[in-house]
């Protein structure tokens, strides 16, 4: 019986350290974890930061696919490329010429030039536009956006296409002074050619004495031409480097004419003219040619060349004998008046011009009473005659120093 108590004693005994060796087994545990994240801190570690750096990875990935059908709409565009026209895509400066354009048209309030509704860049009458304002400025976006603006600007203000029809023109003051023609080649295309006969001008100081009046009669002048260019019917755009089939010949007469002074009222007038024109009808005239220059001139269109562009320049002819003008258009030859070298009536005969009034001589016919009546102021309209007559034998030397300015107007006026 003491035999078997001690095993009993045992028993319980070897019970404890089998269940202790439990409990240390789970305490010996913990220390080879511990002792494992501390023998293999840099191993485990690092197993560990990309484990939760996948998690930020993963959730990365997830607005990443969130965010793609923004990136997809910032493809479109791309995709959307090969549909542009080919004059965009060949032309970024016109491109971004036309995102402007609606920002322009919104500060200006005025969507009209030269006769075309300013639309978008499938419109090919607004291309045309677009091109000519860009081309006069080489290019140069900002530029071609500035110019543009004060054009509309202009047009706005001026509204030169109702200037075009009005019928308040002088004939005493404008009339033999413009004159406008279409010429037909035989393949169907039209030539428009503007005429300033600056040797018409019969006193100086009516016609270019009210300076607006006059601008408004050249106004007028140029919007009959640019009429004529039918550019509100283009079906197709022009090459921005090729030839431009929108765009007139100019011809300035200068005959009896003298270059010698220069008046301040015509100077005035021209300046005025040139700034106008040079704003808003850039890159409408192909060719200038100034008929009837004294050769000694020369030396002007000389001095153009050594100041101005070669692509202004290059448009300028002068020529000495006017009879000689039919020489540059040999297809168009018979169609020119017979004293600038064709077959046909002349200017005054056949051309057109602007709506011009006959005034009537009324304040005359009373004076004229008023003197026959009374003997007196009879003798006192003789000496009014004589001063009259006196200012007559001057005039001519006056009309003479019209071309002294107009002779500047040369290089700069429409020179675009």
């Amino acid at each position: 019986m003491a035999d078997q108590q001690p095993e009993k004693t045992t028993a319980p005994a070897a019970d404890a350290p089998d269940s202790q060796p439990t409990v240390i087994t789970n305490t010996d545990t913990p220390k080879e974890t511990t002792e494992t994240t501390t023998a293999q801190p840099a191993v485990e570690t690092p197993v560990a930061e990309p484990t939760t750096a996948e998690t930020p990875a993963e959730a990365d990935k997830a607005p990443a696919e969130g965010q793609q059908p923004p990136q997809a709409e910032e493809e479109k565009p791309v995709a959307e490329q090969p549909e542009q026209p080919a004059y965009l895509a060949k032309n970024p400066a016109l491109a971004q010429f036309f995102e402007r354009l609606p920002a322009i048209l919104s500060s200006t309030g005025h969507a009209e030039m030269w006769g075309v509704p300013l639309k978008d860049s499938d419109d090919a009458p607004t291309v045309n536009v677009l091109i000519k304002f860009l081309r006069a400025n080489e290019g140069n976006v900002k530029l071609a956006e500035e110019q543009l603006t004060k054009a509309l600007k202009w047009r706005k203000e001026m509204d030169p296409s109702a200037l075009a029809e009005s019928t308040n023109y002088s004939a005493a003051k404008f009339g033999g002074l413009g004159y406008l023609t279409v010429y037909k080649e035989a393949n169907g295309a039209e030539t428009v050619v503007t005429w300033n006969i600056y040797g018409g001008v019969k006193d100086i100081n009516s016609t270019f004495g009210d300076m607006d009046e006059f601008v408004k009669w050249r106004v007028a002048l140029m919007e009959l031409a640019v009429k004529e260019l039918k550019m509100a019917e283009a079906t197709s755009v022009i090459d921005y480097d090729g030839e431009d089939p929108y765009q007139m010949i100019q011809v300035h007469d200068y005959l009896n004419v003298s270059f010698l002074r220069l008046n301040p009222t015509i100077r005035a007038a021209t300046k005025k003219t040139i700034e106008v024109f040079t704003t808003a009808y850039p890159e409408l005239l192909r060719e200038k040619f100034f008929v009837n220059v004294p050769a000694i001139m020369g030396w002007m269109f000389a001095a153009m060349k050594v100041f101005l562009s070669k692509n202004t320049t290059r448009k300028f002819h002068p020529i000495s004998n006017g009879a000689n003008l039919a020489r540059e258009f040999p297809s168009l030859k018979e169609q020119f008046p017979k004293v600038y070298g064709g077959s046909a009536p002349a200017l005054q005969e056949g051309a057109r011009t602007v709506n011009l009034i006959q005034e009537e001589p009324a304040p005359a016919a009373p004076a004229a009473t008023e003197a026959a009546t009374n003997e007196e102021p009879k003798e006192q309209s003789k000496g009014e005659v004589a001063q009259e007559e006196s200012r007559a034998d001057s005039a001519p030397e006056q009309p003479k120093t019209d071309t002294a300015v107009t002779a500047q107007e040369a290089p700069a006026a429409e020179a675009k």
